[in-house]
């Protein structure tokens, strides 16, 4: 049964950045997105790199390591050498509080 976990306060993710959590065993990676929070699984399934130490564009997350791009409100794939989309998550603004449900 899915399960809401508070990670952070709003204010430690400013626009235009993202954030590693080990949540229930599970890298999750929280962007800010024009003030819009998502996450995503953080591991890039391609080599396993944190997508979250990846450039933030819009909404395009970039592989630290090889460049694979991902949409972090879908977690779409959207460019190789990645060939498998991501987990997304529903997240949830209580006041200042990020809560991410898996």
């Amino acid at each position: 049964m899915p399960a809401r976990h508070a990670l952070t306060k709003l204010r430690n993710l400013p626009p235009g950045t993202g954030k590693a959590f080990t949540v229930a065993g599970r890298r999750v990676g929280l962007f800010n997105v024009d003030g819009r929070i998502h996450a995503i699984d953080d591991i890039c399934p391609h080599a396993g790199a944190p997508l979250s130490d990846g450039p933030l564009s819009g909404k395009i997350v970039s592989c630290p390591w090889h460049g694979a791009e991902y949409d972090v409100t879908s977690g779409k794939v959207l460019s190789p050498p990645a060939c498998r989309d991501v987990q997304s998550f529903p997240v949830f603004v209580n006041g200042d509080s990020i809560e991410v449900e898996l």
